[in-house]
């Protein structure tokens, strides 16, 4: 089983991934939590260069560094998880890409969706959790977390995009959504944590090993 979660900045999908870890661990049932970018150990390098706010990267840099941190992340972390029947949770993965780089910057979506599943090698998730929430509430957490954590410089590249690149990444998110409805399913992120993860977690229930 493998299932991820996406969302704009702040959309709060960390935290309701979180959770979830925490219910998996309370009942003794195996997983293993990931994230993109930095996934994998060639992967915790690209995220340095791709959130880092003081580099100026291309749209088309931006796009191959991400499909080099993707394809060894499922070869280092996610198919030797999955081989062992053991459930994958990743914080973000092939969606973010097509979402940013092709609703977000502009480029072709269809080749992007190509080029995403080349480098997964046709592996995408079977159920992804998009968490909607308005963009202007969104980045407020986003920029208040990273304060918080000390991370306004080393990974706010895209919390440093003007206010309509994220209203493109939300639309373009609920978008893509919509066009696939047998994987992505919506939860409303503006209602408060602990609401949230209720329906997350109602969500995935009869997904969810028996405990």
């Amino acid at each position: 089983m493998f299932i991820t979660f996406e969302g704009i900045e702040g959309s709060g999908k960390s935290t309701a991934l979180t959770s979830l870890c925490g219910y998996m661990t309370e009942h003794s049932l195996a997983f293993v939590r990931t994230r993109e970018p930095g996934g994998s150990l060639l992967g915790r390098e690209l995220r340095a260069m791709l959130l880092d706010a003081r580099r100026d990267i291309s749209p088309e840099a931006e796009l191959f560094l991400y499909l080099a941190d993707r394809a060894q992340h499922v070869s280092e972390v996610i198919e030797p998880a999955l081989a062992g029947f053991i459930p994958v949770f990743s914080d973000r993965f092939a969606d973010s890409t097509i979402v940013y780089q092709g609703y977000g910057r502009g480029l072709d979506v269809e080749r992007l969706f190509q080029l995403n599943d080349a480098a997964i090698r046709g592996r995408w998730p079977d159920l992804t959790l998009l968490f909607d929430i308005e963009p202007k509430a969104g980045l407020e957490r986003a920029l208040q977390r990273n304060v918080a954590e000390g991370k306004a410089v080393s990974e706010g590249r895209f919390e440093a995009e003007d206010i309509a690149f994220h209203h493109r990444i939300r639309k373009g998110y609920l978008a893509w959504a919509k066009k696939h409805p047998e994987r992505f399913r919506v939860v409303d992120a503006g209602l408060p944590p602990e609401r949230v993860f209720r329906d997350v977690l109602e969500i995935l229930m009869p997904l969810l090993p028996a405990h």
